[in-house]
C-alpha cells in the first residue's frame, strides 16, 4: 500500500475520533476543520493562515511568501463525522513571486447520508510562482452526499499550477466540479481528475482553461470509471488567445453497467494562427474477458499465499 494511502486511512481513523494532531508533526503546516469547526491550525516559517466563520462554514485564507519553497507537503483536512449537514469551505491561495507550494488535501464525511459540501477556491499565483494541490475524497457508501469543488485560478507570468482531484473510495454521490483558469505568459496548468461512480451516483466535471498569454500551456484530463446506473457528464474547454499557446483536452469515460450514462464534449477554440490545441475523447466498456482474466489471476494470487 502507498503511503499516502496508509496515511489517509490513519487519518479518517483519527478524524472520526477528533484527535488528528498526533498525525502531523511540528514541520508540517496544516489546517484541520470539522464541519464548522476548526480543530486546528499549524503555521511554518513563510506561510501564514487565517480563519473566520461564515455562513454554513469556514473562511481560509493561505499565503506563500515571496521566494520561499515548502519542502514538507501543507495538508488540509475537510470533512463532517455527522451523517447529515451543509459544509462551506471558501478558501484563497496566494503564492507569493518565486514561491512554491504543495498541498495535500483530505475531504473525509464517512458517515455520509445526507451532506453538502461546497469548496469555493480562489488561487492566485504571482510571477515564477508554482502550486500543486491535490485532493482526495473519502465518501460513505450511501451515496448520500452533494460534492461542489468550484475554482477559480489566475496565473502569473511563468506560473505554474497543477490541480488534481480523487474520489476512488465509498461513494460519489452527486459530485459537480467547475473549474477555471485565467493565464499569462509562459504559465502552465494541469487539471486532473481521477472520479469512480457507481449505483446512481452523478459526476460533472465542467473545466474551461484561457491561455490569455503568450506561450501559455494548458492540459484538461478527466478519468471517470461508471459501474451500475451511474451517470458521468464531462465538458471540457481550451481557448488559446495568443501566439504560441499550447493546450490539450484529454477525456476518458470506462463504463461497466448497462444503464450507464456518459457523455464527453471536449471544445477548442483557437483564436491565433500561431496557438494550437488539440483533444481526444472516449467511451469504452470493461472487457469481460481482461476482467475474468484478472478475477482468475486474484484468485491464483490468494491460494499462492494461504499455501506460503
Amino acid at each position: 500500500m502507498k503511503s499516502y494511502e496508509r496515511e489517509l486511512n490513519q487519518l479518517i481513523d483519527l478524524y472520526k475520533k477528533g484527535d488528528v494532531k498526533s498525525i502531523f508533526g511540528d514541520e508540517f503546516a496544516n489546517i484541520v476543520i470539522n464541519g464548522r469547526k476548526v480543530i486546528g491550525i499549524n503555521e511554518i516559517p513563510g506561510i501564514k493562515i487565517k480563519t473566520n466563520d461564515i455562513e454554513d462554514g469556514i473562511h481560509v485564507n493561505v499565503s506563500i511568501a515571496e521566494g520561499v519553497h515548502i519542502n514538507n507537503p501543507i495538508h488540509l483536512c475537510f470533512g463532517m463525522t455527522p451523517a447529515e449537514g451543509r459544509q462551506v469551505i471558501d478558501s484563497e491561495f496566494h503564492v507569493g513571486e518565486g514561491a512554491y507550494a504543495k498541498f495535500l488535501s483530505h475531504c473525509i464525511f464517512p458517515n455520509a447520508k445526507h451532506i453538502e459540501h461546497v469548496m469555493k477556491s480562489t488561487v492566485v499565483l504571482a510571477k515564477d510562482a508554482g502550486m500543486e494541490y491535490k485532493e482526495e475524497h473519502y465518501h460513505s457508501e450511501s451515496g448520500g452526499i452533494v460534492v461542489i469543488p468550484e475554482l477559480t485560478a489566475y496565473l502569473g507570468e511563468n506560473s505554474r499550477l497543477i490541480e488534481e482531484f480523487k474520489m476512488l473510495k465509498g461513494r460519489a454521490g452527486n459530485i459537480d466540479i467547475k473549474y477555471l483558469t485565467e493565464q499569462d505568459s509562459n504559465s502552465s496548468c494541469q487539471l486532473l481528475a481521477k472520479i469512480s461512480g457507481k449505483k446512481d451516483d452523478k459526476i460533472v466535471i465542467d473545466e474551461t482553461i484561457n491561455l490569455n498569454g503568450i506561450n501559455a500551456s494548458g492540459i484538461s484530463k478527466s478519468r471517470v470509471v461508471l459501474l451500475d446506473e451511474a451517470t458521468g457528464i464531462i465538458n471540457s474547454r481550451v481557448i488559446a488567445k495568443e501566439a504560441y499557446t499550447r493546450g490539450h483536452v484529454d477525456c476518458e469515460e470506462i463504463v461497466g453497467g448497462e444503464k450507464v450514462v456518459a457523455e464527453s464534449v471536449p471544445r477548442i477554440k483557437v483564436m491565433h494562427p500561431l496557438a494550437k490545441v488539440t483533444h481526444e475523447a472516449s467511451i469504452g466498456r470493461i472487457d469481460k474477458t481482461k476482467l475474468e482474466t484478472l478475477m482468475a489471476r486474484a484468485i491464483e494470487m490468494i491460494i499462492n499465499g494461504l499455501m506460503r
